[in-house]
């Protein structure tokens, strides 16, 4: 398996909550199945090395082009994003920009509440979905490792994530902030994604509230949630409106293409908190002029902090010097992934030139030492390739051309990865 095709570079590109609001991200977020559809046809156009991550604050699309524009191609084509957004509200990460960017979001560093670990799992459900689809080459299979292995330190070792400040726990604290005798009110919760079950525990653990209901489209995945949970009503999804109406907070996290949440749904002199945590959004933003209705969507919960944010803060420093450690043990790997089958092609042309000049002095100098000559030129060879690989690990060179150059002058023939 190659590590990447000739004359490409990695590439990171998306939309992110640093510049895009809630809409903007709303017309770049990808389905499942769209992420599917890009990754299937990024490989029939032989992109290599690609992976996709769509969340609520984020979607994005890393992998090897020549030009950026491949990706965002890819992005606009199976999204609903157009390329004059793209270029308003983008961010584009090139290189090392591109590995140290995938690694901050691995760790929390770039989460929109910092230290938020719902990107972590997010994260591998999109690696492990760029491998089913045959996307990932060698060279990001060994980068996501590495992400991945800073990620498990960081959480293990630092207190970046210490405390409970996700979407989801926003929510909740959202309600006992602002909902007045909240422990008495009916709760509603609709949808079941990873999502849904955070805001549901949120809610058993940190509110005494035990009038909690829910309703999720496979009303199996409801059932069996609920038999693991005290104090969860559930019930179908055809009983939606009947919910809602007896509801007073409703908790949106259907992770669909479309509102699940119109006008059609809730009455229009309904008294109801609604807390949008979809991405796109998935409650119709027509039911603000609802006299009664109050919608909260994400990027409002996200602006909600607590005192855990101080102490994240003081962990970030720990935190680089972990990402520090696993980007060089990949740096590290991947020299001697790129640099080893050239600097050995390079030896041996030297070896070879070396064996040829001691065998035409032999036969041209009465006594000549061949043992001294081996070691004096083996020596010299060493100190050759020695520097070769100096000058290739230096920041400023360009590698496939050095490499090129080397191969020519000293016929190296040096094997494709």
């Amino acid at each position: 398996m190659k590590i990447k095709q000739p004359g490409t570079k990695l590439y990171n590109v998306g939309v992110s909550y640093k510049k895009a609001d809630v809409q903007t991200r709303s017309a770049f977020s990808l389905s499942k199945q769209k992420q599917i559809s890009l990754l299937k046809d990024a490989k029939s156009k032989g992109i290599q090395g690609v992976l996709v991550v769509s969340t609520c604050n984020r979607t994005e699309v890393t992998g090897f082009a020549k030009h950026p524009f491949e990706l965002i191609s890819l992005l606009c084509e199976h999204s609903n994003g157009t390329v004059e957004d793209f270029v308003k509200f983008s961010n584009i990460y090139k290189d090392a920009e591109a590995i140290q960017h995938l690694f901050n979001i691995g760790t929390g560093l770039e989460s929109q509440i910092l230290g938020d670990y719902e990107i972590v799992g997010q994260l591998k459900q999109a690696y492990q979905l760029a491998q089913k689809y045959g996307t990932v080459n060698t060279y990001l299979e060994r980068l996501m490792n590495n992400v991945l292995q800073a990620s498990k330190e960081v959480k293990n070792h630092t207190k970046l994530s210490s405390g409970t400040t996700s979407v989801a726990y926003a929510a909740t604290q959202y309600i006992v902030e602002n909902v007045t005798n909240y422990n008495s009110k009916r709760m509603l919760v609709y949808g079941l994604g990873e999502i849904g079950k955070n805001a549901c525990k949120n809610l058993l653990k940190y509110t005494e509230n035990t009038n909690i209901h829910l309703i999720n489209r496979t009303h199996a995945r409801a059932v069996e949630f609920a038999d693991q949970h005290e104090h969860i009503a559930i019930n179908k999804v055809e009983n939606l409106e009947v919910e809602i109406e007896d509801a007073d907070v409703l908790i949106v996290s259907t992770g669909a293409e479309k509102p699940t949440i119109t006008a059609k749904n809730i009455k229009s002199d309904k008294t109801l908190l609604i807390l949008d945590l979809s991405m796109p959004e998935n409650v119709d933003k027509d039911l603000k002029e609802y006299e009664n209705v109050t919608l909260v969507n994400v990027d409002q919960l996200s602006k909600i902090t607590d005192k855990t944010l101080a102490i994240r803060q003081a962990e970030i420093p720990k935190a680089k010097l972990i990402i520090e450690k696993y980007k060089e043990e990949f740096s590290n790997w991947l020299a001697h992934r790129k640099f080893t089958p050239a600097v050995n092609a390079l030896k041996l042309s030297l070896q070879s030139i070396q064996e040829d000049e001691i065998n035409f002095h032999q036969k041209k100098i009465e006594g000549f030492n061949t043992e001294h000559a081996e070691q004096i030129t083996s020596r010299l060879i060493q100190k050759i390739t020695t520097q070769f690989v100096k000058h290739l690990k230096d920041e400023g060179t360009s590698v496939d051309q050095s490499i090129e150059v080397v191969s020519k002058i000293f016929n190296a023939a040096i094997p494709d990865e």
